[in-house]
Parts: C-alpha cells; structure tokens; sequence
C-alpha cells in the first residue's frame, strides 16, 4: 500500500502545551516586549545587548520545556505514514522527541548565526549567547532566528512539500504570519486539510477536503494517530 505523504505545519500553540508562552499574547506582546523591540533587524542595530538577553532567556525556557503528548504522537504517526514536520516554531522539542523530518521556517533559537552570512550557523552550548562571541568573519554571533522584515529561506522548500502532500496537518497555528500561512493554499486538489486548534484560524478550504478538530493538540493527536493507524484516514 502506498504510504501517504502528510505535511504538518505546527504553530506555537503546540509548544504552548509544552508551558513556552505564545508568540504575540493578546496584548500585542512577547513575554513583555514590545515585537518591534526584539525581533526586528532594526532592534538587533538600535539594541543588541536586549536582544541577546531576550533570546537568551528564550533559550532557557526552551531548554527546560519537554515535548509533550503531540510531539510524540507526531513521532508515532512516521510508522503508518511519510510525515514531514514544517514549524513556526524556534524551539527543539519536535527534534527531542523524535521526529525524522522537520524544516524550520523561522530558524532555530539553538543555534546562533554570523551577523554577515546567515547562512552561517553553529549550535550554542548552553542557554547564553554572549556579546563578543563572533563567527570566522569576526562578524557578532546573533540569535539563528528570522526577524520581521527578514526573508524567509526555507520557504520555497516548505511549498515543495506541501504541493506533493495527500494531508496538510495545521496545529497551534492562528495563521496569522506570513508567508508561513499562505502554506494551506499550497495544497494540491484532492488533499486533505486537518486543523486542529482550540481556536480554529480562518481558512478558505479551496474545495478540498477539510476536518476541523476544535480541541487542543496533546488531547487529540494520540487518539487521531491510532484512528490513523487502523483506517490510513483522520
């Protein structure tokens, strides 16, 4: 039997069930921050010192957060199907768990990238990036992660995947951040579109098949995955 190709985007509201906050709260902010004031290139030359210690911080908490009932189900899921993990999210905890395949569209918080070459990157050992640590270039090392105002590298890849894909899996996303959001309209005719999300995002389905699961990640994933397992459908 053929093994279904299963692309599934996953937002912050998986690693919020892991205790990471959101990425913007209601209030407009990060943990505090105003988004401008850490995640733009512009705060990176106006402020470095505040955006190696906010991210210094995010590592941390990242760091100490373990994946939860979702991540593992996702893992579970890669012996009944070819599943290929496409995250939002900056953090590890799809990797810690075990998934196979995963593309990161805006970077990786354990990683540190040259100032000059963003293509240059190198794992951080601990949770502390300091000022002063630089790549070959003599360039600051600065958080590996993608900024408001920056492109997105890994996004071509990401719509290659999910043109080939039987299911587009969405969970924890509000599908408000581009171009990551404009992914579920990448979807070739016949896929089938899954979301699952207490607050389900608005979504033009296309014609395309289109389940909607109102329930957060960690409580459905595992009962969906066996459904899998035993009828190769959600």
């Amino acid at each position: 039997m053929k093994r279904n190709k299963i692309v599934v985007l996953t937002g912050a509201g998986i690693s919020a069930e892991s205790g990471l906050q959101t990425f913007r709260g209601e209030d407009g902010l990060w943990e505090g921050y105003r988004i401008e004031e850490v995640a733009t290139p512009e705060a990176w030359r106006n402020d470095p010192i505040r955006v190696q210690r906010f991210y210094n911080e995010r590592r941390k908490k990242c760091i100490e957060a373990q994946p939860n009932a979702a991540h593992r189900a996702l893992v579970q899921l890669e012996e009944y199907a070819d599943v290929q993990i496409v995250t939002q999210n900056i953090d590890d905890l799809h990797e810690r768990a075990g998934s196979s395949n995963i593309l990161h569209l805006h970077g990786e918080i354990r990683k540190s990238q040259s100032s000059l070459d963003s293509t240059m990157t190198f794992p951080i050992e601990g949770d502390e990036l300091k000022m002063g640590e630089t790549c070959t270039f003599g360039s600051q090392l600065r958080p590996n992660v993608v900024w408001f105002g920056e492109p997105v590298p890994n996004m071509g890849r990401a719509i290659r995947l999910t043109k080939d894909a039987d299911f587009l899996f969405v969970i924890g996303t509000s599908l408000q951040v581009y171009p990551a959001a404009n992914l579920v309209y990448e979807i070739p005719r016949g896929c089938n579109l899954v979301v699952v999300d207490p607050s389900i995002p608005h979504i033009e389905p296309n014609g395309n098949p289109i389940k909607i699961v109102k329930e957060k990640a960690a409580i459905a994933l595992p009962a969906m995955v066996s459904h899998f397992a035993k009828h190769h459908t959600f």
